[in-house]
């Protein structure tokens, strides 16, 4: 594992906070790789404090999605192959149309005015730190999450998409594909204001492939799930 020990002692009165924003800054800045194993025991002594709080951070940064916990393995620096973000974005895909059908059907002047902000806000943030744009990227869909009156549903988005914006922070992202990742998420604003009349999942589904491959691979909205679907059935005997 990378050692952080060149850090100070942290301070008690924000001992929780202050480990998170350590581990979570190794992370942003590569001293903790994607995939590393995270020791617990070995945070707590380069810190200088107890397994408590380090134990309490860890488990704001998996909420977060910057750390994952493998049952019998250990904890580790989220780190997601293809086909780990082609089925969170084919589960993400399906559930993430249904919020917005939902939140369009709730869609109010407050709500659209917020997310007018959210977005340009993002948009001016072009050139920031990527877990600046992120931030504002998670804020923007959870925005639209909330609107679906489905605390469920926003509990569940939350969780899944958890790593996948935690991943984008880490992942480095060359300025034109940035660029086009911020101004996709327009059309969503759009459909939530009935701007346009394409159907739900095709809004989102062109909003996934510009950062990611293949996001609807392990859905029934991939090409090849829908060449399946018109086959047809074998004639029963």
């Amino acid at each position: 594992m990378t050692r952080i020990a060149a850090f100070a002692p942290v301070k008690l009165a924000t001992l929780k906070e202050n480990v998170v924003e350590i581990i979570s800054g190794a992370i942003f800045t590569g001293r903790m790789k994607p995939g590393e194993r995270v020791n617990e025991s070995q945070l707590a002594r380069e810190l200088q404090v107890s397994r408590a709080p380090i134990r309490e951070a860890l488990q704001q940064l998996q909420e977060q999605g910057l750390i994952i916990n493998h049952p019998r393995r250990g904890m580790f620096v989220v780190h997601l192959e293809d086909e780990d973000l082609q089925k969170i974005n084919s589960v993400r895909l399906v559930l993430e149309a249904e919020a917005l059908r939902l939140a369009r059907a709730r869609f109010t002047p407050a709500a659209r005015a917020r997310l007018a902000q959210v977005l340009e806000r993002m948009e001016r943030a072009e050139s920031a730190a990527p877990s600046v744009r992120v931030k504002l990227d998670t804020e923007f869909h959870k925005t639209i999450w909330a609107l679906t009156g489905n605390e469920f549903m926003e509990r569940t988005l939350t969780s899944l998409t958890a790593p996948l914006f935690a991943y984008g922070v880490i992942k480095a992202m060359k300025a034109d594909k940035v660029r086009h990742v911020i101004y996709s998420h327009r059309p969503l604003l759009e459909f939530l204001t009935g701007t346009t009349n394409a159907p739900a999942e095709s809004v989102l589904a062109d909003h996934l492939k510009i950062p990611w491959d293949s996001p609807d691979r392990f859905s029934s909205f991939s090409e090849n799930a829908r060449q399946l679907l018109r086959k047809k059935p074998p004639k029963k005997r």
